[in-house]
């Protein structure tokens, strides 16, 4: 029987997470979410969207919550960038990253990337899909060999796979860091109750532990808003580096 052929990468949609408070940032996204930040001198989306947009990923399902409603009056539909954007909301409560994942299932449907929305990753986001493709696991996280230089370092990554990834307790074999991209089948989230508080961590955590967590090692670093000091990072490498943004 012939095996049916795979779904292009370039046919995923990108579940982007951002629906958090970002009280990291504040006082500056205390009237703005996180995603309209300005980033050498235009909002951090922007940015990001250029990024997907070169890596042939055009159609962006965004999750968000917290002051949401600025993101669509900004971008709506996508398509004055050659994107197609649409929106899963939180609703009354913020349901966490993997309950944001959740509640957006109808629109992603059997596989997608999943991006941080204070993530830049300048990397081959092809390659990282077809990875996960050729895995046949129900997910993959992509991991960086940090040794605690820009974050505290949480993954176990030895001889091409995850052993462990814990965000909260530190081990001496952890020289990794997940890197801020994954991809999910629809399936890996299927035991989890919808419209309730789900930590995308807890369902990498239970992959790790039933061997359905491919794990794909980047060499380039990561670039992140979560913080201030992460924010001006990105500001200067983007205003001293244009072969970054074209």
């Amino acid at each position: 029987m012939n095996k049916p052929p795979a779904r292009p990468v370039h046919d995923l949609p990108v579940a982007l997470l951002a629906g958090g408070l970002a009280t990291r940032l504040r006082p500056i996204t205390e009237k703005i979410p996180k995603l309209l930040v300005e980033v050498a001198g235009e909002p951090f989306f922007s940015h990001q969207l250029r990024l997907l947009r070169q890596a042939g990923l055009t159609r962006i399902v965004l999750c968000v919550g917290h002051l949401g409603e600025m993101i669509v009056d900004h971008y709506g539909d996508g398509s004055r960038w050659g994107m197609q954007l649409e929106y899963s909301f939180d609703g009354d409560r913020l349901l966490g990253t993997g309950g944001a994942l959740i509640r957006a299932l109808p629109r992603l449907g059997e596989s997608f990337y999943v991006l941080y929305g204070d993530s830049y990753l300048p990397i081959d986001y092809a390659a990282v899909g077809r990875a996960f493709l050729d895995s046949g696991k129900q997910g993959l996280m992509t991991v960086y060999e940090n040794r605690g230089r820009y974050d505290t370092s949480n993954v176990w990554f030895e001889d091409g796979n995850i052993r462990v990834y814990d965000k909260r307790t530190h081990l001496p074999e952890m020289h990794h860091i997940d890197y801020g991209l994954g991809l999910l089948r629809a399936s890996a989230l299927a035991a989890y109750p919808r419209d309730q508080v789900v930590d995308l961590a807890a369902v990498y955590g239970r992959l790790v532990a039933e061997d359905q967590l491919a794990g794909y090692e980047v060499a380039q670093r990561f670039y992140e808003i979560g913080s201030h000091e992460g924010l001006r990072e990105l500001d200067a490498v983007l205003r001293g580096n244009e072969g970054v943004r074209k």
